[in-house]
């Protein structure tokens, strides 16, 4: 099995959980927590891991979806951190993803005749020298009639010519979900709906946790010679859970992004364009742009948090500075806000705070990591297990994941060559057999070997033609979707990509999983309510003016996973 996460790998999941004693236990389900996972996995680590919620349901499904050495980075002379993301995106293209994550091209409009072309050449120049440009295409110089060509959105007078250069990108949800699939693979016990209530100990030492299935409210010890914090931006509320000081404290940034459709901005390319504070980009995502981000601080739920009429406001007004006819809050179809862990420092200012990241053994069996950037997850999960490592008995192998493709990556190339044929097979168009590749990879055998005997599911899910029916019988069946919100959400990226935000889909997707979730008429009721509801209270949190009054709107929705505990501390 292709590490399988469904309604069986979960009950035998349960069972193992308290039954076993492990090496390592990971609290967290982002792409730290999952790259954790399958790295102490690999090692030969006996290893769980457990969420709360779902796979990437926090950070790691709201993040600006780039794999990117950090650009800006170069500006705060972090070359380090710059050489060793360029790296992480090399090794994601070429090896570890090639399935999920795909080069994306970035004009860079210039707008000073005299000192900013050099200036940015040579930092683009930097960039492709540490690796940017291995296999990726380097820099490549406009006038600003080629930048108009090549972005004929822009207006004529913002710019005096342009540099593309390019980055990467991947669907952040599905890349840390598959993460999870081939930790599972190499043996990880990976289990969400899983929540840590407390914290275990012997003596001094943490020596596992104390779990809490979040669906039904069943409680049991799990036992491990250490434990991982990788929960990003809870790393503290577990960290007093623990009973340990930390060693750092995590601020959390809000990042708002924008989707609107792809033809509402004339353009061959994406656009980094430079704000007061940052940057902002505008990123081509399937039919699709996205445009962020923000990045201010956020002091309210953690879980939930809201995007306000000021958010949007400031991204439209950035966007529409450069664009010659001007989006407008009717074009948007999507909106999402995601936090950011930053490792508290004496600045003030988020945008200044490090992206680096923290490893620290704040007691005997308990490793807490936060900070960093989702293009290095590899390189945190390798040295979180490094540090958890002093606690395990026995010699422990080097990381080798630079070495481990994930789970679909292996013949994926291959299969891309023979869409046309697989197409013809299974009676479908041979773009939609291109756009599964790119969502599962040679995985996608399974997907549509899952509606032989029921030729049905091969059709698109009403009122969302990106996807397949079968898409969403295997979210829940191999891709551990439990809710309706974690198919519409974070399978499939319905919510932010259509204008009814899921709402539309809503039933007939419940009505695909309920079979393999064991829900019936009740339950499928009140799935379809729970999400409407979530739906409903982002739109409305979205007409408010400020943080406060959008985080009481958007809290007043209930939660899909009826047994959270908040905070757990």
């Amino acid at each position: 099995m292709t590490g399988r996460l469904g309604p069986s790998e979960r009950e035998e999941a349960w069972s193992r959980l308290g039954s076993e004693t492990f090496d390592l236990v990971v609290i967290g389900g982002g792409v730290v927590g999952v790259g954790a996972a399958l790295d102490a996995a690999t090692r030969g680590l006996r290893v769980a891991l457990v969420e709360a919620r779902d796979l990437a349901s926090g950070t790691s499904s709201r993040s600006s979806k780039l794999f990117h050495g950090g650009l800006r980075y170069l500006e705060q002379l972090e070359f380090g951190l710059v050489r060793e993301a360029l790296r992480e995106r090399e090794l994601l293209l070429n090896r570890i993803a090639p399935h999920l994550v795909k080069p994306v091209a970035f004009l860079y409009p210039l707008t000073n005749r005299i000192w900013e072309r050099p200036y940015t050449a040579a930092g683009l120049f930097l960039y492709d020298s540490m690796g940017g440009a291995r296999s990726v295409p380097g820099q490549k110089h406009f006038t600003r009639a080629g930048a108009l060509r090549l972005v004929p959105a822009l207006k004529r007078d913002v710019l005096i010519g342009g540099i593309q250069y390019y980055d990467a990108q991947a669907d952040d949800a599905r890349h840390t979900m598959m993460v999870g699939r081939t930790a599972a693979h190499y043996g990880a016990v990976v289990r969400t709906s899983t929540q840590v209530v407390g914290f275990l100990r012997e003596a001094d030492r943490v020596s596992g946790v104390r779990v809490r299935d979040v669906e039904d409210g069943r409680e049991t010890e799990v036992r491990a010679h250490a434990v991982i914090n990788a929960t990003g931006v809870w790393t503290d509320e577990l960290q007093r859970l623990s009973g340990s000081r930390g060693r750092f404290r995590v601020r959390a940034s809000k990042g708002v992004h924008i989707v609107v459709p792809r033809d509402r901005i004339v353009a061959e390319s994406g656009m980094i364009l430079r704000t007061e504070k940052s940057v902002l980009f505008v990123i081509p995502w399937r039919n699709h742009w996205i445009i962020g981000t923000t990045d201010t601080d956020w002091n309210l739920d953690l879980a939930h948090p809201a995007a306000t009429k000021k958010d949007i406001d400031y991204l439209l007004e950035h966007v529409n500075s450069v664009l010659a006819t001007p989006l407008t809050v009717d074009d948007i179809e999507g909106v999402y806000a995601g936090l950011r862990p930053l490792l508290a420092g004496e600045s003030e200012s988020t945008s200044k705070l490090s992206r680096e990241h923290a490893v620290a053994r704040v007691s005997p069996g308990l490793v807490a990591i936060a900070g960093g950037k989702y293009t290095t997850y590899r390189v945190m999960g390798a040295d979180a297990v490094d540090a958890a490592s002093v606690d395990v008995p026995g010699r422990i192998q080097p990381s080798i994941t630079d070495k481990v493709p994930l789970v679909g990556a292996d013949g994926y190339h291959a299969l891309v060559n023979q869409a046309d044929q697989l197409a013809t097979k299974h009676g479908l168009h041979p773009y939609r057999v291109r756009h599964l590749l790119d969502r599962y990879g040679s995985l996608v055998h399974e997907v549509l070997g899952m509606a032989s005997g029921n030729p049905e599911l091969l059709k698109p899910i009403p009122a969302a033609p990106d996807y397949l029916q079968v898409e969403a019988v295997y979210a829940a069946s191999h891709e551990g979707a439990m809710h309706l919100e974690d198919v519409l959400t974070r399978r499939t990226r319905i919510s932010i990509e259509y204008p009814h935000r899921g709402v539309d889909s809503a039933e007939a997707v419940a009505r695909l999983v309920a079979p393999v979730l064991g829900w019936d008429e009740d339950a499928i009721k009140r799935e379809v309510e729970v999400y409407n509801a979530r739906v409903d209270a982002e739109r409305a949190s979205q007409t408010e003016p400020d943080d406060s009054a959008a985080d009481a709107v958007r809290a007043a929705a209930p939660e899909a996973r009826a047994q959270l505990i908040e905070p757990v501390s």
